[in-house]
């Protein structure tokens, strides 16, 4: 079964929400409206929470995770992710802070206490390291990542078609049954 309770705190699930039977999407977790879960998705909610945003999509072989609560850091590291945001094939976000209208290109890697503020895309591959903060309105990329150029029109544009696109298509699966 993809969507399990820890320590009796269930995933709380929102309308049109569709999780592939093979992710395995377990504890304190809540995903918004139209929110997609593709195959081999990884999401563990157990020590922190998740929180994912309207019509954001998480696609194929992505690990979800979170730090938990230390003498450091009280609240530990949640992973919040905003509303229409496409998170790439194979990635890894941990304890980070992603906005609104984001793409993180495939096999990407966000790490603890980054915040990734609104309209950014993230290269495929890049790595985001702790606590670093990505300024809205620009393509990053590399390991670590760079600012690489602000984003053109059509850039911006495209961040909400893309999750737009994933709402299409969850729908299709959702119809399919």
């Amino acid at each position: 079964m993809p969507v399990r309770s820890y320590k009796g705190i269930s995933p709380n699930l929102a309308q049109g929400v569709y999780i592939d039977e093979s992710a395995v999407v377990v504890g304190d977790i809540s995903l918004g409206t139209d929110v997609s879960i593709w195959p081999l998705v990884a999401a563990r909610g157990d020590v922190n929470k998740i929180r994912i945003g309207a019509r954001s999509n998480i696609q194929d072989g992505t690990v979800l995770h979170v730090s938990r609560p230390s003498g450091k850091n009280p609240a530990g590291s949640p992973l919040i992710i905003g509303e229409d945001v496409t998170v790439g094939h194979k990635c890894m976000l941990h304890g980070c802070r992603l906005g609104n209208r984001i793409l993180v290109g495939m096999g990407a890697i966000v790490m603890d206490d980054a915040i990734v503020e609104d309209d950014v895309i993230i290269g495929a591959g890049s790595l985001v390291p702790p606590g670093k903060k990505l300024q809205s309105g620009y393509l990053y990329v590399g390991s670590p990542v760079k600012q690489a150029r602000a984003l053109n029109e059509a850039e911006r544009a495209f961040l909400a078609v893309s999750a737009a696109n994933y709402v299409v298509l969850k729908n299709d699966y959702l119809a399919e049954g």
